[in-house]
């Protein structure tokens, strides 16, 4: 009997089989989205065991973790490695039909050519052996990369950061590592002390005391420049929602500076602070010739307990209401008035939202490059072959699938990079299912350039990497 990651996994009809491993299995990966830790590459860090490499800031398995019964301090607490490991172990066969059951046995199968399903009863034998290869130096961060034909790495950087790692970085490795513009702090105005001790942050970052909303956008204007200095070429933004209100400066300066006292804003002064602190950002990211992304959709920390006592980004996350398209047409409409629209990338967390998102992208297509706004990946809770289809049937139906610009790893783990195998292989898959019921043709120079594309190419080329 075949083992359960096989050659042909998620592969149902030989079109498919021919596609994948024809045009998709051997290409180079561009991760143009992820959340690596800059430090841990610069450093070239060699994980102790499995447990490091695989549990430590991973969200995904802590919630499967928690949801399965599990203690936390099992998942962010201080039990020994192994042990919290043989709790994975214990989760992982309750995992069958989510993602998280694929993506372990394709980490395993990939990366310690393990075929045996984990379970509390093989988790021993594979635990022993997984830690055994990853002492080789094949298995540092950066040898995981080059192992994975890793060929760029965009990681996720707050504008007060000052890319030590990212310039020692350069020329160091055959990975190209880019920093991401990620300035979300900056419209996080709900904590009105935490603004505060970030603008000041920021300030300390470029030497200036930031006193108003010019002294402001300035400010980020400068570390803008610092970071297209150093390579960075995309921005991304991290918002539940758009936001779009009627704004002029002086209204802007107003509100930042009571922000800046301590007052909190109400939501109509929220709404204008933010509208007009984020057209400033895009104007940025339009006048150095960037590609912006817009990850919307999200309603983060829901268990007030949890997040006091744990922070962001530890699991208390989920997908919130669908999107504003008045406004969010509005917001990009008055970017592209002024002919101030950046390349753009819009990542819809909610399903509801596909068909108006991949709609909306296109009204901004002007035809001065291909796809100039692009529908994302299925990003997140989306991220799994469920989402990835639809995320495909409604982007074909009413997009351009030969343009999409593939897939992200989104991940904080050296280990997921066979989400991009994943990817290929349900794209793959629905495309040749197409093929054999004669909707799509079955023509090399129509599925050659296709499946390249989607896989590696339009994103090479859609970020200009390389070049």
């Amino acid at each position: 009997m075949k083992p359960f990651i096989h050659e042909d996994f998620l592969l149902s009809n030989k079109t498919a089989v021919r596609l994948y491993h024809q045009y998709a299995k051997n290409q180079p990966i561009i991760d143009f989205h992820c959340h690596l830790s800059p430090s841990m590459i610069a450093d070239d860090r060699q994980f102790t065991n499995i447990t490091q490499a695989w549990l430590e800031g991973d969200h995904y398995k802590w919630r499967a973790m928690r949801t399965n019964g599990i203690d936390e301090k099992y998942c962010t607490g201080n039990e020994p490695d192994f042990e919290k490991f043989m709790k994975w172990a214990e989760t992982v066969p309750a995992t069958v039909g989510n993602p998280l059951y694929h993506w372990t046995h394709l980490e395993l199968a990939r990366y310690f050519n393990i075929f045996d399903l984990l379970s509390p009863a093989t988790a021993s034998a594979i635990y022993e052996k997984a830690n055994a290869i990853l002492q080789t130096k094949e298995f540092s961060t950066r040898g995981i990369m080059k192992k994975m034909k890793v060929e760029v790495v965009c990681t996720t950087d707050d504008p007060a950061d000052t890319l030590e790692q990212h310039k020692n970085l350069k020329g160091a490795m055959s990975t190209l590592i880019f920093p991401t513009w990620r300035p979300d702090n900056v419209i996080k105005v709900e904590d009105v002390t935490k603004f505060k001790a970030y603008i000041e942050k920021l300030g300390n970052s470029c030497g200036r005391e930031i006193k108003s909303f010019s002294d402001l956008v300035e400010a980020l204007d400068e570390r803008h420049k610092f970071f297209h200095e150093t390579g960075g070429r995309a921005s991304d933004h991290g918002m539940d929602r758009f936001y779009f209100a009627p704004f002029n400066a002086s209204d802007a300066d107003i509100y930042f500076k009571k922000l800046l006292k301590g007052k909190s804003l109400s939501c109509e002064e929220s709404e204008v602070y933010r509208s007009a602190i984020m057209t400033e950002l895009c104007k940025m990211n339009h006048k150095r010739g960037w590609v912006q992304q817009f990850h919307v959709g999200a309603m983060r920390n829901n268990n007030a307990r949890m997040f006091r006592k744990m922070g962001p980004d530890t699991g208390w996350d989920s997908i919130g209401i669908p999107q504003d398209a008045l406004k969010m047409s509005r917001f990009l409409s008055s970017l592209d008035e002024n002919d101030q629209l950046a390349k753009t990338i819009l990542y819809n967390l909610n399903p509801a939202d596909n068909e108006m998102m991949i709609t909306m992208a296109g009204n901004f297509n002007d035809g001065t490059s291909p796809v100039k706004v692009q529908y994302g990946a299925a990003w997140w809770f989306l991220d799994q072959k469920n989402g990835m289809e639809k995320h495909i049937r409604d982007l074909a139906s009413l997009g351009l699938m030969r343009r999409f610009i593939g897939m992200v790893t989104d991940s904080r783990s050296f280990l997921s990079y066979p989400r991009h195998e994943y990817f290929r292989r349900i794209v793959c898959n629905y495309v040749g299912e197409e093929v054999e019921k004669g909707i799509i043709p079955d023509e090399e120079e129509l599925l050659k350039p296709l499946i390249e594309g989607i896989s590696y190419k339009n994103a090479k080329e859609h970020f200009g990497f390389g070049k």
